[in-house]
């Protein structure tokens, strides 16, 4: 609220509806602040800022520069026991983020084990044939080799004739 002769101001930090006009209605003195003095002066009653903001009341730009100059702004953040709700909405996306991306981790870990196991079954099928195969080869050597000693041999004479 802005007090003081013409081209000399000096302002009221109040508390007011934000719908009330600048020099309007308001609800409480809280400080003063003197922009012309040099330094510029600031007085505030900390423990009704302290209560309004408690409340829900949000500083003006200038207001609020005032506060954080003043060093009434971080004491205020550090008392909060609420995070903002940005913050929760930011938190809840980055552990989203974070699950999803262990999630697809977990299942290209599965899809690699079971690409992995199927390559070793395949590779047992294919052993296990060439196993085979070379055991029928075997036998069917085996097996030439017995039926030629068992035939007679056709250089021989035929006993029967002579």
């Amino acid at each position: 609220m802005r007090v003081g002769k013409k081209k000399q101001p000096s302002y009221r930090v109040v508390v007011a509806d934000g719908r009330s006009p600048r020099d309007g209605r308001y609800i409480e003195i809280i400080g003063h602040y003197q922009p012309r003095q040099e330094p510029s002066g600031f007085t505030i009653d900390d423990a009704k800022v302290m209560d309004w903001l408690a409340k829900g009341a949000q500083p003006s730009t200038q207001v609020h520069r005032l506060l954080v100059n003043a060093g009434i702004w971080e004491q205020y953040e550090s008392t909060r026991s609420s995070v903002s709700t940005a913050a929760k909405v930011a938190t809840r996306r980055a552990k989203g983020q974070a699950a999803a991306q262990a999630e697809a981790a977990k299942v290209k870990a599965a899809a690699e084990a079971q690409a992995a196991a199927d390559a070793k079954v395949q590779a047992d099928a294919a052993a296990a044939e060439a196993k085979a195969a070379e055991a029928k080869a075997a036998e069917d050597a085996a097996a030439a080799e017995a039926s030629a000693d068992e035939a007679p041999s056709e250089d021989a004479a035929p006993e029967g004739d002579a």
